[in-house]
């Protein structure tokens, strides 16, 4: 797709705080923002429990020169867009405009994608993985995260009061007398993260980093993402009277938010992911899919894309797992349809694991496993993957020797099918924040957008912000579409 110099970056609306997505799963047309500046860096800290997160300020290009980007060789500034057009991105029935004055990225219609166009299997990538992580348990949990603190409290007592009383009646995430919206069906934290990546991969696609090379492109606008995003948290830290105390605009990961404050305090990758007490965890792995979009055909370049982008936030486990989910994404893309696609993917992904790792150990027993026991699919197979793969020793289900193999697995023994590989995935309540997810990403680019059932697909497509406040409103299907028509998605570039 051809871009006019309207398409620099974008930036949130001054509202602060975004409307939620109705009951029949639609929201209102609100700006999503996009790529920004990194501003000053200070301290972070974690939010006190229970706290709710505030959206973030707007963001705006600077016009003082930034700090160089590692690995471009050069520097990134420039004045806000005053406004203006953008031509219809092909597929879309749509225009893109960017408003004057705000600098804001909105469409003027919604954007529908053909059957049988280029983006459908991008977009059984995001509603797959959106899919998954809406069906796994804490998702609910997640969401819940938008409801006043005071029905999170009462749940917590509510808990407190069937373990003190032996009761079996457990508790679940309540509304009470408020607005059940942000309790209904629908993704959390995994899909707004995916869509996180997604932004760098359209600010890429633009013209501020026009000058660079391909690759360049992609590396400075992942950079430009984080230390903007890390800018921002630092700035909610310093208002706040102490650390402890300040209100930040995201909700993320450990490894995430330990990530963002080492950038703050002036490291760069590795040592953002190296030291960081879930460097082992899964969060780049969810990361690594959508950014496999850039790389169709290519797992090796796609591996090495996604380990560029992991290192922010992961070492060991948690980098291997990223370039294993790249690498799988990235080759059924260019694969898919084919009856062997996903023998193909999973191949791919193996490639990347070291079998001196325990990530690369688990990943090959899970896949033997589906490999061997062929019958009764994906479901068959839960309990042994329960008792041979998921451990039950740690405090948190979400490592990623743990999740990535339980995907491939599954994927493989559904025989790339979403609608058996995720059910299955959830059925694993150990490792259900993101196991269903990645099966989902996975198994929803090789079904395409047509493997979504309609009513999962209206249900996760519009996502709630209850991570990342300012992407409520988020259409998946149109951003499948803005990715899709990128040249960097193309396997020619």
């Amino acid at each position: 797709m051809t871009l006019s110099p309207d398409d620099v970056t974008t930036t949130p609306p001054p509202k602060p705080n975004p409307a939620p997505a109705g009951p029949d799963g639609t929201a209102p047309a609100e700006p999503r923002s996009g790529g920004a500046v990194p501003g000053e860096q200070g301290p972070v800290g974690l939010a006190p429990a229970g706290q709710a997160w505030a959206s973030a300020p707007p963001r705006t290009l600077s016009t003082r020169p930034a700090h160089p980007i590692p690995g471009t060789g050069s520097r990134i500034a420039g004045p806000a867009p005053a406004g203006g057009g953008l031509a219809p991105a092909p597929g879309t029935g749509s225009r893109i405009v960017v408003r004057a004055g705000a600098g804001s990225l909105t469409r003027e219609h919604p954007a529908e994608l053909p059957a049988g166009g280029p983006a459908r299997p991008i977009e059984g990538l995001l509603l797959g993985l959106a899919a998954g992580d809406a069906a796994g348990w804490p998702a609910a949990r997640h969401r819940a995260s938008r409801m006043p603190e005071w029905t999170r409290r009462l749940t917590r007592e509510l808990d407190t009061f069937a373990e003190q009383n032996a009761t079996t009646t457990l508790p679940v995430p309540i509304a009470l007398n408020q607005p059940p919206e942000p309790l209904r069906l629908g993704p959390s934290d995994d899909a707004e993260w995916a869509a996180f990546v997604a932004e760098s991969v359209l600010t890429a696609a633009g013209v501020l980093l026009s000058d660079l090379s391909r690759s360049r492109r992609m590396r400075a606008a992942i950079d430009l993402a984080w230390n903007a995003l890390a800018s921002e948290v630092a700035a909610a830290a310093e208002r706040a009277p102490e650390v402890e105390s300040a209100v930040l605009p995201l909700r993320a990961r450990i490894s995430v938010r330990a990530g963002l404050g080492n950038l703050a305090t002036g490291l760069r990758p590795p040592a953002t992911g190296h030291d960081n007490p879930h460097y082992f965890d899964d969060a780049a792995c969810v990361r690594a899919c959508v950014l496999a979009v850039v790389h169709p055909g290519d797992a090796r370049a796609a591996a090495d894309l996604a380990e560029f982008d992991a290192r922010y936030t992961q070492d060991g486990d948690g980098v291997h797992g990223a370039r294993a989910m790249a690498a799988a994404i990235a080759t059924a893309l260019s694969a898919t349809g084919t009856d062997d696609a996903v023998d193909a993917a999973v191949d791919a992904a193996l490639e990347q694991l070291p079998e001196t790792t325990e990530i690369g150990r688990n990943a090959r027993h899970a896949v033997r496993l589906a490999r061997t026991h062929k019958d009764g699919g994906a479901f068959a197979i839960v309990p042994t993957l329960e008792h041979e793969i998921v451990d039950h020793v740690y405090s948190y289900g979400i490592a990623a020797a743990e999740t990535v193999p339980v995907a491939l697995a599954l994927a493989t023994a559904a025989r790339g099918r979403m609608a058996e590989a995720v059910p299955a995935a959830a059925c694993l309540s150990r490792v259900a924040d993101s196991a269903p997810a990645l099966a989902g990403a996975l198994t929803g680019v090789l079904g395409g957008g047509d493997s979504i059932p309609a009513a999962w697909r209206e249900a996760c497509r519009t996502l709630s912000g209850c991570a990342l406040p300012r992407l409520a409103g988020t259409d998946l299907v149109e951003l499948a579409a803005l990715l899709a028509a990128t040249e960097l998605t193309s396997p020619k570039g």
